[in-house]
Order: structure tokens, then C-alpha cells, then sequence
């Protein structure tokens, strides 16, 4: 009982618990089949409806759920909106499988756009649970078995469908049982006390450059002596630090949060670097979440289901597995990024774009296939390249807002698109002519990429050929201070 005390009471716990959670909500066999079990004899869809109508229904929820879920996440203290997310995971898969139309299919997609929305709580419950010091390999943990858990639901539902041992139906209800036993692992996280705005701990103030603040070392000190003046000796807070913990935490007004967002926000932004690096992470994440929500689309005009034995799921498990070991190895390479990074990212967009254009105009789905390899391999490497490059320089709360507002900024300029080429009350074009869309934007993103990559190798040669005085370098505002 002793050891057992001492494992709930230690980081392990509630990374354990959150590693279960994550793995059996991303289990999803039926996923790699969606598009031929709702255009199939059980759900009896047309392509176009699920193209045109249905589909655009997540698209148009994220963006409005996007910031209040963000907002009410960090309020409520991450575990209500992981249990709401599972909640929102279990409709969906219950209205998959017992409704029909389309009305009711778009709010399947309403509900699965609460899914992808809460998604921010997911990671941002450990940092509320965990020192700073073990954050990294808990998140490495968390998303790891995401990995898993996906690459497992994809081999699950290729082995279950090519040796015919479920139905899509049955398929249905075996993913409804992996989310309840997800379910019952969010129930037991254990509640944090505190978040990164509105019920963080509050500690002293010094003078740090210019007056904004303190750095990162001299607050975790801080915080470690108010740690352990809260703390007696067996472990339990003592009278004197429940009084100064009921001084000095408690909830900020929304105001005051919403200003400093706002003060982190310019500050970030104010780098060039930064900005360019997000604009590109925006860009292509708009570009990357449109092709992967409508590649099965694709793959079913390319090859009827009816008429092939489809390996889906096969392709997703592989894309999987390559996307991880590439954002893996990426790390091992010896790159000046801030020198050649966006040169890497109009070449490699530019590589992306071409195979789009080859799994779009061939009409080989062994071709379709392999390109969308490619494809999701070159965007897992640039992303992994431009989240490293934001995060080198930033405070956990500040990588946290830039990771949310260039989200949003995907998630804006994807329904944009969405409303415009794949909506039916927009242009609603087929879907040849919806990826070869698809494919002209990452060339754009390329070209875009590859001259100011070539402009920035330019610049840098000439700064070298010429130093810059101390005085007049850019100052790296966004790294100045830490709330």
C-alpha cells in the first residue's frame, strides 16, 4: 500500500494514466475506411454529400470552438475538458454508427470538431501536473503512444477488413468500446490545482532586463522555495502555507488574462524569424489538414471499393510509422535553421506539391498510395524543424500561445478553402479538381518559401562579410521575460 501511495503520488501517475487514455482514444480502426463504410450499402452516401456537405461541417465547428475551448481549458483546469473530449469522442462513434442522413452526419462532424478542439487539454493537462523538468519526457510519452495507438487502430482495421472478420458495422462498435474504456481512464486523472493563466502561482517580481520581468531559472527557484515552505514533514501543506497559498493563488480576472495574451502575443511576433516560421507552420497545416481529411475521397474515385480489396488502413499504419522515424532522425541532423531552414521549407513543400500533383493526375492508386507517403512524411519533417525553431527561444507559456493562434490561423485559412472549393453552397468542385487546388497552393507555399530562402542565405552572407554593431542587432523580444 506504501508503494502503491508513493507511485500516486509521483509524476509517473498521472503521465501513466494519460499515456492509456491517449492510446485507446486514437485506436481507430474504422478510420481508414470512413469514406467506403458511409458511400456503402450501410450508410448508402453519395460521394458528393460526404465531399460537399458533410465534411465541411468540421471545418466551420474547429474554428469556432477553437479559442473558447483554449480559454475554458485553461479555467477549468484541463481535466473536465479531457473528460468532455472523451464524452465528445463517444458521440461521435455512436452517431456514426446508428444515424444516417445527413443532418445527422453533420453533427457527427459537429462533435468531432469538439474532439480535435479539446485537443489543446490533452498536453496542457501535464504541464499543470508535472515540474518543468519532466515535462519533455512525459510529452514525448503522451505522443508516442498517440502514434502507437493510431498505427495499431490502422493495422487492426486493414487485417479486420481484408480477411473479412468484421463488418464495418461491428467495426463501429468495437472503436465504441476502446473510447468507453478511454472514458473510464480520464475519470481517474487526478484534478491539477493550478494552470498556465488563470489559477497559476503568483511569485515575486525582480528587476530583469529592461524591467519586463525575470528569467526562467530565477522563477523556478522562487517556486521551489514556496514549494517547500508549503510542505511539512509528512508531506501535507502546513497551516502558514495554506495561508500564503490562499494569498498569493486564486483566479485572475478574464480581463487581465486576455491583456497579457495580448502583451505575450505582440511580443512574440515581433521577430521576424518567428513570424515567417509560423506563417509557414499556418500555411501548410491549412494545406496538410485538407488533403488528409479528403485523400480517401481521392482514393475511392481513383479505385471503387466495391471493385478492389482497398488497404487503407495498410497506407496509414506505414505514413504512420515513416512520419514518426523522420521527425525522429530530423533531430540528429546538424543544421543551421535560422540560416537554411526556410530554403529546406520551400524545397521540401515544393517536393509535397509534386506529389500531389502525380497522386492527383495519375489515376494509379498504387501511385496514390506512395505519394501520400511522401507527402505526409515531408510535412511531419518541416513541422517537427518548425516547432523546434519556435520553441528555442520561448517560455512554455508563450510556445503554448504561438501554438494556438498559428492553429487558429490554419484552421481560418482552412475554412476559407473549404467554404470557397469543397462547400456546396460555395464552388463545390469534384474532387480532381479540389486537390489539384491542393496541389497549386503547397507549389505557391514553395516558391514563396524558396525566394525568401534565398534572400535569407543572402543576407546572411553579407552580414558576415560586414558585421552589424551590437546596437543596432533586432533584440530577441520575445524571449525576454517569463509570467
Amino acid at each position: 500500500m506504501e508503494a502503491l501511495r508513493r507511485w500516486r503520488a509521483s509524476w509517473r501517475y498521472p503521465t501513466t494514466l494519460l499515456c492509456m487514455y491517449g492510446f485507446f482514444s486514437t485506436v481507430k480502426p474504422l478510420e481508414p475506411f470512413l469514406i467506403p463504410y458511409l458511400t456503402g450499402p450501410d450508410k448508402n452516401l453519395t460521394s458528393e454529400e460526404v465531399n460537399n456537405q458533410i465534411f465541411p461541417v468540421w471545418t466551420y465547428s474547429y474554428l469556432c470552438l477553437l479559442v473558447p475551448v483554449f480559454l475554458l481549458t485553461d479555467w477549468l483546469r484541463y481535466k473536465p475538458v479531457v473528460v468532455f473530449q472523451c464524452a465528445a469522442l463517444l458521440v461521435t462513434t455512436a452517431m456514426i454508427r446508428w444515424t444516417q442522413s445527413v443532418p445527422a452526419m453533420q453533427a457527427m462532424q459537429f462533435f468531432y470538431g469538439v474532439v480535435t478542439a479539446s485537443e489543446v487539454a490533452y498536453f496542457s493537462y501535464i504541464y499543470s501536473m508535472l515540474d518543468l523538468k519532466r515535462y519533455r519526457k512525459a510529452t514525448s510519452y503522451c505522443r508516442s503512444v498517440q502514434l502507437l495507438g493510431y498505427t495499431v487502430g490502422s493495422v487492426l482495421g486493414q487485417v479486420l477488413v481484408s480477411f473479412d472478420l468484421m463488418s464495418y458495422n461491428n467495426i463501429v462498435v468495437f472503436t465504441l468500446v476502446l473510447s468507453a474504456i478511454a472514458f473510464v481512464f480520464t475519470c481517474l486523472l487526478p484534478m491539477p490545482q493550478q494552470s498556465m493563466f488563470f489559477h497559476h502561482r503568483k511569485t515575486a517580481v525582480t528587476e530583469g532586463t529592461d524591467g519586463e520581468g525575470t528569467g526562467d531559472s530565477k522563477q523556478e527557484v522562487q517556486e521551489s522555495k514556496v514549494d517547500q515552505q508549503d510542505v511539512g514533514e509528512e508531506g501535507t501543506p502546513n497551516s502558514e502555507g495554506r495561508e500564503e497559498t490562499a494569498e498569493s493563488a486564486g483566479a485572475e480576472s478574464c480581463t487581465k488574462v486576455l491583456f497579457r495574451l495580448w502583451t505575450d502575443f505582440r511580443l512574440c511576433y515581433s521577430s521576424r524569424q518567428l513570424l515567417y516560421w509560423s506563417l509557414w507552420w499556418a500555411m501548410a497545416t491549412c494545406g496538410y489538414n485538407q488533403t488528409v481529411n479528403y485523400v480517401q475521397v481521392l482514393w475511392e474515385h481513383v479505385q471503387p471499393s466495391q471493385n478492389f480489396s482497398i488497404y487503407n488502413g495498410g497506407v496509414e499504419a506505414t505514413s504512420t510509422l515513416l512520419s514518426a522515424a523522420t521527425a525522429y532522425g530530423i533531430g540528429f541532423v546538424e543544421v543551421r535553421w535560422e540560416q537554411w531552414g526556410e530554403l529546406a521549407l520551400g524545397g521540401f513543400s515544393g517536393l509535397g506539391a509534386a506529389a500531389l500533383f502525380l497522386m492527383t493526375f495519375i489515376g494509379n492508386i498504387w501511385v496514390c498510395y506512395v505519394c501520400y507517403v511522401i507527402f505526409k512524411c515531408l510535412y511531419m519533417l518541416l513541422i517537427t524543424i518548425a516547432m523546434y525553431q519556435i520553441a528555442t527561444d520561448l517560455s512554455m507559456e508563450r510556445y503554448a500561445l504561438v501554438f494556438g493562434v498559428n492553429n487558429f490561423g490554419a484552421s481560418a485559412l482552412q475554412t476559407v478553402i473549404t467554404s470557397i472549393v469543397v462547400d456546396s453552397r460555395g464552388m463545390s468542385l469534384s474532387i480532381i479538381p479540389q486537390f489539384t487546388i491542393y496541389s497549386t497552393y503547397f507549389l505557391l507555399i514553395a516558391v514563396v518559401f524558396m525566394i525568401r530562402g534565398i534572400f535569407t542565405i543572402w543576407m546572411s552572407r553579407r552580414t558576415r562579410k560586414a558585421p552589424t554593431p551590437p546596437d543596432k542587432r533586432e533584440p530577441h523580444v520575445y524571449a525576454e521575460h517569463q509570467f
